[in-house]
């Protein structure tokens, strides 16, 4: 079989709805505009779906100006510029990590402050801010965005397809919540890739992603379910994580399209999953 991008996504806003692309430019920290921008709360930490699930609702698009972010409730939208228009520089923390950020614009920290209902701001990472992937699993010297450790998530058509066979109401691949979908290998097959490439550009599989409970809420409501951590926890737990995607890390710059050859170099050692 031939292994084929079959979807891109890019995630210009930290756990915000996503963005269907048909290419994405590869630049040095991920996808072009992907996870530039995030909301925190009122010490600078990151906000997620987790803390408020609502994010899951907002809508965003590219403009020529800046990104569009609407709600779809009854909040009308918001602009924010590409570039912020307060110079205000900050420090935010993601996870483990404290990293330069900007400010953008106080109309949309009041915004966003009024649609989810807790004081939140909005921020932007600069290109002069390096924020290193996590070296515990990757070689120094790779970057990343606001993303959760690593530029990239990789997911086999497959795989999801395999997860909603023991499933009784099938989950679409937006739960996942991954960059590059595949099709034309079986199920899990991301797990055990090493290297491969795509229009010249080199991508290498770094830690497989352990999933947490955004996977369990719907991208349409924002209500929380068990699935589909419940069933993944009888067939993808090791230790005390369930693991669904490859992350990635890359080399090159360029065009991803959907349509593209992916092209392995190699495989590493199989992962083992047990109860």
């Amino acid at each position: 079989m031939m292994m084929q991008v079959s979807q891109l996504f890019i995630y210009p806003i930290k756990s915000l709805k996503g963005i269907a692309v048909t290419a994405a430019r590869v630049t040095e920290r991920g996808f072009e505009h992907d996870r530039r921008w995030m909301l925190v709360d009122e010490n600078n930490r990151f906000l997620s779906q987790r803390e408020a699930p609502k994010m899951a609702l907002l809508k965003v698009e590219l403009q020529d100006d800046g990104l569009l972010i609407s709600s779809g409730l009854s909040g009308g939208s918001v602009l924010a510029p590409y570039k912020p228009v307060i110079n205000e520089p900050c420090k935010v923390t993601v996870w483990d990590d404290t990293c330069n950020a900007q400010y953008v614009s106080i109309e949309a920290d009041e915004w966003f402050t009024r649609i989810l209902g807790r004081k939140c701001r909005l921020v932007y990472m600069p290109d002069n801010s390096m924020r290193p992937v996590d070296e515990k699993y990757a070689p120094a010297g790779y970057i990343t965005s606001f993303a959760d450790g690593y530029p990239y998530l990789l997911i086999g058509q497959a795989t999801l397809d395999d997860l909603n066979s023991r499933l009784t109401e099938a989950l679409p691949m937006n739960r996942f919540r991954p960059s590059i979908v595949f099709t034309g290998a079986k199920p899990f097959e991301e797990d055990v890739i090493n290297n491969f490439s795509i229009g010249g550009i080199d991508f290498y599989g770094v830690k497989l992603c352990a999933r947490c409970i955004i996977t369990t809420i719907d991208q349409t409501n924002a209500l929380k379910a068990k699935e589909p951590l419940k069933t993944l926890a009888t067939y993808r737990r090791r230790n005390n994580d369930v693991y669904f995607g490859q992350n990635l890390i890359h080399k090159g710059e360029g065009i991803v399209a959907v349509g593209d050859i992916i092209e392995v170099k190699n495989y590493h050692h199989e992962e083992k999953f047990m109860i």
